[in-house]
């Protein structure tokens, strides 16, 4: 009877100790238990490869690998002004297998006709910027923005843009809207034939991004009137910002990373840490200012309120 006694109390114990165990534990199936990711991730691009948003794309995956432990491989769906990557990544589950780079059009697109809005997604942060720069060429007779606006006051001046409800048109709009300039938008196939434009004398001036300028002003071919952004840029040290000259104007092509609607918490909170621990990089940084961009990073909840602040400010002046 001792001996059976004792086999009965070490099977309880037994059941006990498995039970805690079981309670305890965080395997996947378990409820509470999270084993993500344990999957390749794939992360959409709206444009085509070898472009700044197919660069930026690439130097963060390659940053955010080692520190999810997982692949991530960069998709490229260009199309409709970028709303074919953002209309297939709204429709895909929401696990976290897909992601997408953002650019600023995710937040223009709505003001198109699309039904696309940033409060569609979830906005798991910032990764970059290319602030907007106004060149004219270096025979021109305007060397600041003060003198460009003045002159545009009284007549029509063209300037030249990366395409029809881009960005850069919307910065030539945004200079009209804030000065009274009078200026007639002239849409190009890209930022590099609109500063041609520029070079080749067909309009005034050019508004596009840094990289798309730099080479000239550096060759003495253009002028760099101001930089639409809080700061002077690392690489043109010598243009003065639009506020610096008495225009209160920041805008540029700026780009994050977003997901399906309704991530799971611990799947978001897992991407936003990668995130900003990949942007830290250095591997990452130098690719991103090489280009002629700027590192900038805005955490989930920042993103998501200034994205949805952008697409209010360019519904604004898409309807003007």
């Amino acid at each position: 009877m001792k001996r059976k006694s004792a086999i009965l109390a070490a099977a309880a114990a037994t059941a006990l100790t498995l039970g805690a165990c079981s309670a305890g534990s965080t395997d996947p199936g378990e409820e509470g238990g999270s084993d993500y990711p344990n999957d390749d991730i794939t992360l959409i691009v709206q444009a085509a490869a070898g472009g700044g948003s197919d660069l930026s794309s690439r130097a963060l995956a390659s940053a955010m690998e080692p520190i999810l432990g997982q692949s991530i491989i960069v998709e490229n769906r260009p199309g409709a002004s970028g709303s074919t990557a953002m209309l297939y990544v709204k429709d895909q589950p929401a696990d976290g297998y897909t992601i997408g780079f953002g650019p600023v059009e995710i937040a223009m697109l709505g003001s198109m006709n699309y039904d696309i809005q940033p409060s569609d997604y979830d906005m798991l942060g910032q990764i970059m910027l290319g602030p907007g720069v106004l060149s004219v060429p270096a025979d021109s007779p305007y060397n600041t923005l003060e003198e460009f606006v003045e002159a545009a006051q009284t007549e029509e001046m063209t300037v030249s843009n990366s395409g029809a409800g881009s960005i850069w048109e919307l910065t030539g709009e945004s200079l009209a809207e804030e000065t009274g300039a009078q200026i007639q938008s002239v849409p190009f196939d890209g930022g590099a034939p609109a500063v041609a434009a520029v070079l080749g004398g067909q309009v005034d001036a050019a508004a596009s991004g840094v990289n798309e300028v730099k080479q000239n002003l550096a060759d003495g071919n253009l002028k760099v009137l101001a930089i639409f952004h809080s700061e002077r840029h690392p690489e043109l040290p010598d243009v003065p910002t639009a506020a610096e000259q008495g225009v209160d104007i920041e805008i540029g092509g700026w780009g994050g990373i977003y997901a399906p609607q309704g991530l799971p918490e611990d799947v978001h909170n897992t991407l936003e840490d990668a995130i900003a621990e990949a942007v830290e990089q250095e591997s990452y940084q130098d690719i991103i200012t090489s280009s002629g961009n700027l590192v900038v990073y805005r955490d989930s909840e920042e993103f998501t309120e200034f994205a949805e602040a952008e697409a209010e400010r360019f519904a604004e002046l898409m309807d003007n």
